[in-house]
């Protein structure tokens, strides 16, 4: 479910990225790997997550990337905060910690991914292009988290909701979730991407989700792929 798209578009506006860490080392590294991009640039700065939301109120920016783990405010907290503040901007939670407890939480707080610092230089270019698809971004452990996550549901006796998609919109969430782009998509059906956009949004408000990766969760329960 994670990705390793390189791809970038030169002719867009570069991603104005807020970055917050309490340790002003791993501010410094993180920012020399995401400014070394042409279509990212980090546009504020933050020491912890009540810095993160008033620099959010006083500047533009596409996407956050937090600590999860900071003073005053954790990243967890500005994440709940940033999404009541500003729904529009991406959120990236950037730990230490490969742990369950604060992964789900992160999900539940609205983040888009969530990246250990350990291999930051490695995953956490694309996870920002990803959030910025509106793509959902999880390194191996995490997957293997919502794996024990379904399992445990399902020894609990919990069902997949009922049926309420049409059988397009079925394909079309199955094809989403497996992580193909609305171009694809269209191909695949022999539709329009905007008949693929109208299909997403009404699952969206059928289901009662907010984004792919919630969809892509949904589909998990209800059997549409593999976790």
């Amino acid at each position: 479910m994670s990705t390793t798209d390189t791809t970038t578009d030169t002719t867009s506006p570069r991603i104005r990225i807020l970055l917050a860490d309490d340790h002003a080392l791993v501010r410094r590294g993180v920012r020399l790997i995401l400014d070394g991009e042409p279509d990212l640039e980090v546009v504020a700065e933050a020491g912890d997550g009540a810095e993160a939301i008033a620099l959010a109120r006083t500047n533009e920016v596409d996407l956050a990337v937090l600590d999860i783990a900071m003073p005053r405010m954790t990243g967890l907290q500005a994440a709940r905060e940033l999404a009541a503040l500003k729904p529009g901007v991406r959120v990236l939670m950037l730990t230490m910690h490969d742990n369950e407890q604060y992964f789900f939480q992160a999900l539940k707080a609205g983040a888009s991914g969530y990246v250990l610092k350990s291999v930051a230089d490695r995953d956490l270019v694309a996870a920002c292009r990803a959030a910025m698809r509106d793509e959902p971004f999880l390194y191996p452990g995490a997957v293997t988290a919502l794996i024990r996550n379904y399992l445990d549901r399902v020894r609990q006796g919990e069902e997949p909701p009922d049926q309420v998609l049409t059988a397009r919109e079925e394909e079309v969430l199955k094809l989403v979730a497996e992580g193909h782009s609305s171009k694809e998509i269209a191909e695949m059906l022999f539709i329009s991407i905007k008949t693929v956009h109208r299909h997403r949004a009404n699952l969206l408000h059928k289901l009662g989700l907010r984004n792919r990766l919630e969809l892509t969760r949904y589909a998990i329960r209800a059997g549409l792929i593999e976790p």
